[in-house]
């Protein structure tokens, strides 16, 4: 790297860290100024200034803040006080920002469920909030009545949206309170360190889990991404993901609500839709998970793709195989990329859009972010430790897992979730000194000289075979690049008789998908034990409302064809093409009669 590139490199990372310390230098935890009082104040200085853009219209900041100050007299009519809990479950519209806007000012934490969950999950997620009200969209109403049969104390429901007026009607009891602001009072001495919200890990291995949310955490997550992203009260966000979620619902709107400017919220993000709203609502900006860059680079190109006004992306998950081609089709100045988890107290930003890398946490500043990589045994799915019983710190480029260093300092806690036993086993103790905790991310990286660190895998989804480990996200990366596949979902499965767990794909293929091709097109972009032994082409690849693919069913069908509707293929090493896997042809791999 050549000292121009370095200067600009430490440059921008400082400068960025500066900025971002200097804007949270009033959030303490026994502050009072909430994300509430933000939007408040925004209301007060520029009340007719649009604040969240919708398909029906827009809403001002003094609409914003009128409707959040009716929910917040209407739950203290409802008796909701500070420390209770009131669900929310209802897809993107203005009324689910105010709802807990006026939650906050009520002095009362949110629970945000997730709206693609049913039955005895969505119940399990109810319950754990413990809430006497749920707030429920109109169209979720359905969904709401299948939990009811699994709960033990049912909340109180109240729809909004609803298009006739009966029991329970939100929009007309809202029309009966004030707008006017309930102050401070009614918060019952809420500060800064009390729970904001309960928001629920995807479920993708199980039910899911509540993590603790509280408002320090909601407003360091926000000024982390305005002191990267710099908005003003000029710029519109894009934010077509779920608002249930950290990504969608905090990231993007602390970067509209904190700068003054509009939030573009979308009921459901839609590839088809997604550039033409970008352009109709005048975008600058736009928040994405790696999926949803995936979608958008696997569409027919068109004419929308370019003459927006977007400067600046940021999300998680931009995979660095697409990432140059994705930036380059879409005339996109600046990425930034970063990595965190809502339960996580390890947070970092790749500010300078160094293509692949995460995050970035040079030596300087690792006691201002002790982010570490360490060495992992995929096997075991267990840290390796020395001698006298410590971790051990990966060399640079060797993959292991992050963690983060606790503490009480704030940024560095962790909060943890509802279920103590599921936060301790997020805790790793005894790492560089006898008595130390640190974080497990559960995901494997590695980690350069610069300090950038590069998401491998998940933990669970790496796996072993011929002696080497398979990175499911770098083959799928691979896969998702070949010729007519439009998705790929890799993972292992068990091969009785075999050491460790065979690559397996599930892809989602069209007309230009040609499988006698495809393992000569593997050989010269993936190691031999990387590619996938087994394939099988499904119609679709199921995943959660943020786009994380479901494998746990994959796994366990395993490769079997007599049990898979799909078609089931094999890669033949005599004929070293992908062939149709017969019941005869399994048969012979599990006894062992066919060596992979």
């Amino acid at each position: 790297m050549g000292l121009v590139a370095a200067i600009r490199r430490e440059y921008i990372y400082v400068s960025s860290i500066l900025r971002t310390l200097w804007l949270l230098r009033l959030v303490k935890p026994q502050s009072t100024r909430t994300i509430a009082d933000i939007v408040a104040a925004q209301a007060r200085k520029t009340p007719d200034a649009p604040a969240i853009i919708h398909s029906d219209g827009a809403w001002s900041y003094a609409v914003l803040d009128a409707r959040a100050n009716a929910y917040a007299h209407w739950a203290m009519r409802q008796g909701v006080r500070h420390g209770d809990a009131v669900a929310l479950l209802m897809e993107n519209r203005p009324d689910f920002i105010a709802a807990w806007l006026g939650m906050f000012k009520a002095g009362a934490s949110v629970a945000l469920i997730n709206t693609n969950l049913t039955g005895q999950a969505l119940a399990h997620s109810i319950a754990i909030a413990r809430p006497k009200h749920a707030i429920v969209g109109d169209e979720m109403r359905a969904v709401f009545e299948s939990a009811v049969p699994y709960l033990e104390s049912v909340p109180r429901l109240w729809l909004q949206g609803a298009t006739e007026q009966e029991q329970g009607d939100l929009d007309s009891a809202l029309a009966a309170m004030p707008s006017s602001d309930p102050g401070p009072q009614l918060r019952g001495g809420l500060i800064l360190k009390d729970r904001a919200f309960f928001i629920y890990t995807s479920g993708t291995t199980g039910l899911p889990k509540a993590a603790n949310f509280s408002h320090m955490r909601m407003l360091f997550m926000m000024t982390g991404f305005v002191g990267a992203l710099r908005p003003t009260a000029h710029d519109r966000i894009y934010d077509p993901l779920p608002l249930y979620h950290s990504t969608g619902g905090v990231c993007a709107v602390g970067l509209a609500f904190l700068s003054g400017g509009a939030l573009i919220i979308k009921r459901k993000f839609s590839v088809h839709e997604f550039w033409d709203d970008v352009h109709r609502n005048k975008a600058t900006m736009f928040q994405y998970v790696g999926e949803l860059c995936r979608y958008l680079l696997n569409a027919p190109p068109s004419s929308l793709d370019r003459g927006h006004a977007i400067r600046a992306i940021t999300g998680n998950g931009l995979a660095a195989a697409i990432w140059p081609e994705f930036q380059a089709r879409f005339g996109i100045a600046r990425i930034v990329e970063f990595y965190g988890a809502t339960e996580s107290n390890v947070s970092m930003l790749n500010y300078d859009g160094t293509v692949g890398a995460v995050g970035r946490v040079p030596k300087y500043s690792e006691k201002l972010l002790p982010a570490r990589v360490i060495r992992f045994d995929v096997e075991t799915e267990m840290p390796v430790r020395d001698a006298d019983g410590l971790c051990i710190e990966c060399g640079l480029s060797k993959v292991g897992e992050a963690i983060g260093g606790m503490s009480r300092r704030a940024g560095r806690e962790f909060e943890g979730y509802t279920n103590r036993a599921d936060s301790e086993k997020k805790m790793l103790r005894d790492v560089f000194k006898k008595g130390d905790v640190w974080f497990r991310t559960g995901d494997l990286m590695r980690r350069d000289e610069y300090g950038y660190f590069y998401f491998v895998d998940r933990i669970g989804d790496t796996f072993r075979w011929k002696g080497e480990n398979v990175a499911t996200s770098e083959v799928s990366a691979v896969l998702g690049r070949q010729r007519g596949i439009r998705e790929a979902s890799v993972y292992g499965v068990v091969v009785p008789g075999a050491d460790g767990r065979a690559g397996m794909a599930s892809l989602v293929v069209d007309a230009g998908f040609a499988i006698a091709t495809l393992a000569d097109a593997l050989k010269s972009r993936l190691p031999s034990y990387a590619r996938p032994i087994f394939l099988r082409l499904s119609p679709r690849i199921e995943v959660t409302g943020t786009f994380k693919q479901r494998k746990l069913d994959l796994v366990r069908e395993g490769f079997d064809p007599s049990g898979i509707a799909d078609p089931v293929f094999w890669l033949n090493p005599d004929t070293g093409v992908y062939e149709r896997l017969t019941p005869e042809r399994h048969a012979d791999i599990v006894k062992g009669r066919v060596k992979l």
